[in-house]
């Protein structure tokens, strides 16, 4: 099926296919029936899908009508056969058709913001991308131009726009002061078609909902910001800001999350399934086990008499135990028994006493430390000249390399030979990584020995190998690759069906595009070439598909809708991006908690990391012990040096932890504490959370211990355990700062204390000779220095000079961004500027200096903070000096003046200690995918180093091809490229740098085409590329996509999410949120489950009444919500140039949809009258209705542009937002917006730090970057000239979109691509050349500043919605269950009473929300709960409470302890219950009403008895009379 042109012997493959197809349905339909029985042939869905593909091919073969194309399309249908042969593929198929059903509510949500926000965009942009600059005639032209949207100006004809210099498309321009503006002689007008062939538009509802599904997928979406700001302003990148950072990510988030839940739930499953297996099988073995006992003491018995008893019986009961070992032992064994006899003999060389004397002494060597550490050191370098290649290199450089190359093979040879001497050939191939090993040395000399073979270079690539040889020493890699390969082979079944997709799309997008690439290329290139990216063959259709599932497709559908047009491109790019993304999702989600729950105590350290260890402790301890011997020369040693000994000992103990272990320091030291029975030192939370180590706790500091911004010292806890009270003037007499001059006086009451506490002795014969007058003197100063310093401490600690110095902070910072190249021109503002630097400076020093005299050298100098301010108030000291000596080196590092906002907000604090804790352990990983992106770098090196070269023409600013020029000379030869030479790539593999550069690059899919394209292009050093000649090169960047990209960044998630979940356990809370915003976190989470409708008493008068009655019945809401979505539905309708009797019959509906919300709000404040304002979204509608009146009024005074009427419809379906209502709108809509409003402290605190990264870096380019040439990404509306635009660029930057191209244009640092002596207009600097080595820096720290914090804004989002979901299916009750309990028992009992009627038991239940909910008919399990009663039949209400708790939760001891708090809690809280004793329960009088009944019916059947008796003796007395009277008479 993959094959473009099949052989001609196909079409009868194909029939005999067929016919093999056919027999297998007709066996199946005669095995398994047609329609009966519960293993019918259509009761499976597969076998549908065979049927009808089957069945239609037999139609397409055998009809006379033409079905080629669908045929085609069909029989790729084929290749889902494999899913139902495979069980495991099969079964995660239904997995994800689950997954999809849990996805319904988030699909729905997606498509209703995506159809708001599309709404949104063609009331905003509807036109403006029409809007280009025109030649507007002179004088002497009469040309008349006219269209049909009545501008007289209107004309389609292309060579009338302004044009800037490269760009396809005419610039685009607006009316607005912020939007683009045309250069003079030119007007902006609304002509021409929009850009990217008319494909990119708010023109109708279609193409805007296509736009806004672009930029929720993040695929290009730079090009439309740049698109809409040109036209429409810079002030809609709020839209854009919105459309990013909060819809994208919420929706992404909201995915993740439920597929999140669905895997764990899948595993969870899975686990329980495999261990009920596992116990019946156990259960299964032990019968077993307990039958053949039976068996054999049955023999045993008969053998009894037997002389040979003894050793039988012992046999006998051991045989079970035999038989299970040997069992094992042949499970083991997979080769014959001549293999190992035939190992034992050539293999285990144990011939002679002199080898085995040379095998001893080799074995000590190989396994000694400083063994292990050499070879470690030739790995290094090893990969250190592995680095150093690059192109040009010089021959010295060259023949270095080379030689070295032979060196390390000599080595590492070496290296294997001694191993197998030591170890025996048997034994050295035993394990795995002495294997790798032997590979290397293999692949070495076979480079050698093929070295000057023409062809054989490959073999060079397999160096790369050698850098891997390093995980051997590297616990963390090794644990890494073990578990990596435990969750592959675990998801082999999953990454099966991932190829499979994609060899399936692939197959499909060639039968169903394929014909029309070939067929329609004319409207793709005027040459009739086909594109680089096209579906014309097998090959070129999967990197298409590869592409569309990296992020990108919307450019290579532009060129789909050319040749095949919407209908045939859609459905087929939907499919591949939806399904698709959901298996990625998946597989990514499923590799990331395998990583998070990777435990890293399972994995035992082999012997070569422990002797690593080994030595380098030996090399610590020699170190030690010459440094202590040089030591010994001086005087004694401080006691101090015994604690310093003591943490080097316990940091050299941390060393040996990996991963989520390195995190755990602080477990480490009250571990290290524990053992060697010193002084439990007290290490407080804060500790943990400074930005750097603190000092011990034990140290104390005077004065400070009153000081709540210092987080290292908890000092409550320290006075407490040191015997000293909690006032904040209590200090202890040893607690001198080190930097103080004299002794600190302490309070009266510690003076009286200690002149107790006074040795009656002196200490020797100088104190008894001190004066009294002396004394008196040291103690007067003293005082004063201790009110000195209490002072500066009430100062500093006063909140009024805490606000005042963070508003200083503000405004210095703020500051920062008027400063950019219009400040010269701006002289008044630059004034100020000066001397508000000036002021700053001042401020922030005499700040530090109160905080030395209070806190002490010691104290301050030990808090993270403290020191990152002390920096801060170097740099505007720096900042100083560089204005009055004009160094703008000094003057350039002002930009970390805004560090300082980190230090005096808590809540950045936070953010910033969580990072820490989160990202910090996962530095070990991280130096992991950075070997992995090594070695593709070097990689790249040897493929691609020097062959990015081309000769450009000049004039056309394209490559000549190959039949022109072939090669570098034949290029400078040419007459007219004198300023054209041979030139590069901006970006290539000529060395390792560059490699690591390219490939960030396509990691972030930002420029990542050209470097494929250069790539594929790429023929030889110094020879010319041609299109595509090296096409097979593109599978070495899926390789790093794949295995650079996805694996790593699985590693690092998962290790992050790891430590993040760990510290949540640890503080109970999140770890982004402060204690303040915990309280708001409780809050919003009440609000969210509280009941938000308010009673409204219904009105007296009747006709009030009525209306009250309308409007809060049912079927009005839903009247209204058919309204606003008819409403919705007449805005979609509309479209840019659309008739006149469209745009009456919208105003007019415009009009009546007006009206009826008039209406509304009228009958609305007729019935709730003040009432009606006492809801927010009763003030929304009225709101609302104002402005809709007003904008349809405004119009008619003749102020018709003051509100534009797209404004007006958007303002009128501000009401749609009530689908979210909660209580009104869906409740899965609620479910999904719980977790987002949640996550609103957190989010804000998060967006604080980002944008304070986004100032730092804004304010850093705008002082590097600001007049960098114009070109590539940096534009008009992207550039660092001022601040705004410096935001617009790091927002792009944030969400990895276009940084590619504003490097590009920092890059342009020669002569031949920028002027380094450019007169900048208003300044004295010149040039608009750029810096590429700050340029790199500068995108590549930022991106992964930017990248870490997201990941944890995404980690935190994704965790609050598996929580809220997880307690939600958990058997546990939150306090929001207790809460909706309480409120549905206020409708039962309105007067507070606690009790209810035992009669109202069963609608009570009925009307409680899940999990506490018992559906009818309930009697039954209400009487079955024995609830006491009391008199009346009423229950209360605790009773009830504990009783449904119980249901619930079941028989759990940490419930019952719950409830027995919650029942004594209510108690007190309510001690009049106790007056009310029960006299009986639900199950005793149900009992007693039963027994009633039979008593009952036993009565009522006995009177009836009886009742029948007395008839019968009366009828018998009757006859007997009867009969006497007869006699009588007779």
């Amino acid at each position: 099926m993959s094959l473009t042109e099949g052989p001609k012997w196909g079409r009868e493959l194909q029939i005999t296919l067929l016919a093999i197809y056919t027999f297998e349905i007709l066996v199946k339909l005669i095995a398994r029936g047609i329609w009966t029985g519960s293993f019918y042939f259509f009761g499976d869905p597969w076998n549908w899908l065979d049927f009808s593909v089957t069945l239609f091919e037999h139609i397409t073969i055998y009809s006379p009508l033409n079905f080629t194309p669908v045929f085609r399309v069909a029989r790729s249908l084929r290749i889902l056969k494999i899913i139902p042969l495979n069980q495991g593929v099969k079964s995660y198929v239904g997995i994800l058709l689950q997954c999809l059903k849990k996805l319904t509510g988030v699909i729905i949500l997606t498509l209703f913001f995506l159809i708001i926000f599309s709404l949104i965009g063609m009331g905003f942009f509807m036109g403006n991308l029409k809007h280009k600059c025109f030649r507007w005639p002179q004088e002497n032209e009469t040309e008349t131009l006219h269209n049909r949207t009545r501008n007289p100006c209107y004309s389609r004809e292309t060579g009338n726009f302004y044009y800037l210099e490269g760009e396809r498309y005419a610039l685009l321009c607006g009316n607005r002061s912020d939007a683009s503006q045309c250069p003079e002689g030119y007007a902006c007008i609304k002509a021409g078609m929009n850009p990217d062939n008319g494909y990119t538009n708010f023109d109708n509802f279609g193409w805007a909902l296509l736009a806004l599904f672009r930029l929720m997928t993040q695929d290009y979406p730079e090009a439309l910001y740049h698109q809409i700001l040109y036209a429409s302003g810079k002030v809609y990148m709020i839209f854009f800001i919105i459309i990013s950072f909060w819809f994208a990510f919420y929706m992404a988030s909201l995915f993740l999350g439920i597929l999140a839940m669905s895997y764990e739930e899948e595993k969870r499953t899975a686990a329980e399934k495999a261990k009920k297996i596992e116990t019946e099988f156990q259960h299964t073995l032990l019968q077993e086990e307990n039958e053949a006992a039976e068996a054999k003491t049955t023999q045993i018995e008969m053998k009894k008499r037997s002389p040979t008893f003894m050793i039988t019986s012992v046999d006998m009961l051991d045989d079970a135990t035999i038989r299970h070992r040997e069992e094992h032992t042949k499970s083991q064994k997979r080769c014959p028994l001549c293999w190992y006899k035939f190992a034992k003999i050539f293999l285990i060389w144990n011939c002679s006493p002199c080898w085995l004397k040379l095998k001893e002494f080799v074995h000590v060597i190989m396994l000694h430390p400083f063994t292990d550490l050499f070879l470690t050191i030739c790995i290094i370098l090893n990969i250190c000249f592995l680095a150093m290649e690059c192109y040009p290199m010089s021959e010295t450089t060259f023949y270095v390399l080379r030689i070295g190359n032979l060196v390390f093979i000599g080595i590492f040879t070496t290296e294997m030979i001694f191993k197998i001497i030591a170890m025996h050939p048997y034994g050295y191939f035993q394990v795995g990584w002495n294997i790798y090993d032997s590979i290397i040395v293999f692949l070495g000399l076979a480079e050698l020995f093929l070295a000057n073979v023409h062809g054989l270079d490959v073999f060079r690539l397999f160096r790369v190998l050698r850098i891997f040889k390093l995980g051997k020493y590297w616990p963390t890699f090794e644990i890494l690759k073990l578990t990596l390969i435990k969750s592959l082979m675990a998801l082999k079944d999953l990454i099966l069906l991932l190829s499979t997709f994609l060899f399936f799309s692939a197959v499909v997008g060639t039968k169903l595009l394929g014909m029309s690439y070939k067929a329609y290329v004319y409207n793709l290139d005027k040459d009739c070439q086909l594109p680089r990216w096209h579906m014309s063959d097998f090959f070129h259709s999967f990197l298409n598909v590869f592409r569309i599932l990296c992020g990108e497709w919307v450019e290579t559908l532009w060129d789909c809708f050319d040749i095949a047009g919407q209908f045939s491109c859609v459905p087929f790019y939907m499919m591949v991006i939806l399904i698709g993304n959901l298996l990625i999702l998946y597989l990514f989600l499923a590799l990331v908690i395998s990583f998070s729950s990777c435990n890293a105590a399972t994995h035992a350290e082999n012997e070569e990391a422990k002797n690593l260890q080994c030595a380098m402790a030996r090399i610590k301890k020699g170190i030690c012990n010459v440094l202590s011997k040089i030591l010994c020369k001086r005087l004694n040693v401080p006691k101090d040096t015994v604690d310093n000994v003591n943490d080097t000992h316990v940091k050299e103990n941390i060393s040996g932890h990996t991963l989520s272990e390195l995190s755990n320091t602080e477990d480490v030291l009250k571990d290290k504490g524990k053992s060697s029975g010193t002084e439990k030192t007290t290490v407080t939370e804060n500790e943990s959370q400074s930005l750097i180590p603190s000092p011990s706790a034990s140290e104390t500091v005077p004065i400070a211990s009153g000081e709540s911004d210092i987080e290292n010292l908890d000092n409550k806890e320290i006075q407490s355990k040191s015997g000293y009270g909690s006032s904040k003037e209590k200090v202890k007499p040893s607690s001198s700062s080190e930097c103080s001059t004299v002794d600190i006086a302490i309070s009266e009451e510690e003076e009286m204390i200690n002149e107790h506490e006074k040795p009656k002795h002196p200490k020797n014969s100088y104190e008894r000779r001190s004066s009294a007058g002396q004394v008196s003197r040291e103690s007067k100063r003293g005082k004063i220095w201790r009110n000195i310093r209490k002072t500066c401490c009430k100062i500093v600690e006063n909140s009024f000079f805490k606000c005042f110095i963070g508003l200083v902070t503000l405004l210095s910072t703020g500051a920062l961004a008027f400063e950019d190249i219009y400040i010269n021109q701006r002289k008044t503002i630059k004034i100020l500027l000066e001397y508000a630097d000036m002021i700053f400076t001042y401020i922030f020093i005499l700040e530090m200096l109160l905080k030395w005299m209070a806190y002490g050298f010691k104290a301050y100098f030990t808090n993270g903070w403290h020191r990152l301010d002390f920096m801060v108030v170097i740099v505007f000291c720096l900042n100083l000096i560089g204005k009055s000596q004009e160094l703008k080196l000094l003057m350039s590092i002002k930009f970390l003046r805004a560090l300082r906002v980190l230090s005096q907000f808590e809540r950045m604090k936070v953010v910033v200690r969580a990072l820490m804790k989160t990202t910090l352990p996962a530095l070990n990983v991280f130096l992991v995918c950075l070997m992995i992106w090594l070695a593709y770098s070097i990689i790249g090196v040897h493929l691609f180093a020097g062959t990015f070269y081309e000769c450009i023409d000049p004039t056309s600013e394209e490559r000549f091809p190959t039949y022109e020029v072939m090669n570098r000379s034949e290029c400078e030869s040419l007459v007219f490229n004198e300023s054209m030479p041979w030139e590069n790539a901006k970006l290539n593999f000529d060395n390792v740098g560059n490699g690591f550069l390219s490939l960030l690059q396509v990691a972030t899919f930002n420029g990542w085409i050209d470097i494929m394209n250069s790539a594929v292009d790429s023929t030889g050093i110094d020879v010319q590329p041609d299109f595509e000649v090296n096409i097979y090169m593109y599978c070495y960047f899926i390789g790093f996509i794949i295995i650079g990209l996805f694996l790593p960044l699985t590693m690092l998630v998962g290790v992050i999410l790891a430590n993040f979940n760990k510290h949540k356990i640890k503080i109970s809370s999140n770890i982004f949120i402060t204690e303040k915003q915990e309280k708001q976190y409780l809050t919003l989470k009440k609000l969210m489950y509280e009941d938000s409708r308010k009673t409204i008493p219904c009105p007296g008068n009747k006709f009030r009444r009525f209306i009250f009655d309308l409007v809060t019945s049912q079927a009005f809401n839903i009247i209204i919500m058919v309204l606003i979505c008819f409403q919705a539905i007449t805005l979609m309708i509309q479209s840019d140039e659309q008739s006149r009797q469209m745009d009456t019959a919208v105003l007019w509906l415009q009009i009546l949809f007006i009206l009826l919300y008039t209406g509304e709000c009228v009958l609305k404040l007729i019935a709730f009258r003040c009432n009606y304002f006492t809801s927010g979204w009763n003030i929304l509608d009225f709101i609302v209705v104002i402005f809709s009146i007003t904008g349809l009024l405004l119009p008619l005074i003749g102020e018709y542009y003051f509100v534009p009427p797209s404004f007006l419809q958007l303002i009128v379906l501000s009401r749609i937002i009530h689908i979210l209502r909660p209580g009104k709108g869906p409740k899965v809509f609620r479910d999904l917006l719980l977790p987002l409003v949640l996550f609103l402290p957190a989010l804000l605190n998060i967006s604080l730090l980002i944008f304070l990264v986004m100032f730092i870096y804004a304010i850093f380019g705008m002082y590097n970057f600001a007049y960098v040439k114009k070109e590539a990404g940096i534009n008009d509306v992207s550039n660092f000239e001022t601040f705004g635009s410096s935001m617009l660029c790091l927002f792009q930057v944030t969400i990895f979109a276009g940084w590619d191209g504003m490097l590009n244009a920092i890059f342009n640092s020669k002569w031949s691509d920028c002027d380094p002596d450019k007169i900048n207009p208003g300044t004295q600097v010149r040039g608009d050349c750029g810096n590429p080595i700050v340029g790199i820096i500068y995108f590549v720290s930022y991106i992964l500043i930017a990248w870490l914090i997201i990941v944890n804004m995404y980690i935190v989002l994704v965790m609050e919605f598996v929580n809220i979901a997880s307690k939600k299916t958990a058997k546990t009750l939150s306090e929001d269950d207790f809460r909706k309990f309480f409120q549905v028992w206020k409708r039962f009992d309105p007067d507070g009473t606690q009790y209810i009627d035992s009669s109202k038991l069963s609608d009570f239940a009925a009307a409680l929300d899940a999990p506490l909910f018992m559906a009818k008919p309930n009697k039954g399990q209400l009487v079955a709960m024995d609830l006491p009663m009391a008199v009346g039949d009423r229950i209360h209400c605790l009773d009830i409470l504990l009783a449904f708790t119980k249901r619930v939760v079941g028989k759990d001891v940490r419930m019952e302890k719950l409830l027995s708090e919650m029942e004594s809690g209510f108690i007190l809280a309510n001690p009049f219950k106790i007056t009310y004793e029960p006299i009986t329960t639900t199950l005793k009088r149900k009992q007693e009403a039963v027994s009633a009944t039979i008593i009952q019916r036993a009565y009522k059947s006995y009177r009836l008895r009886q009742s029948d008796k007395k008839t019968s003796d009366i009828h018998m007395i009757d006859d007997d009379r009867e009969v006497q009277a007869t006699k009588e008479d007779a």
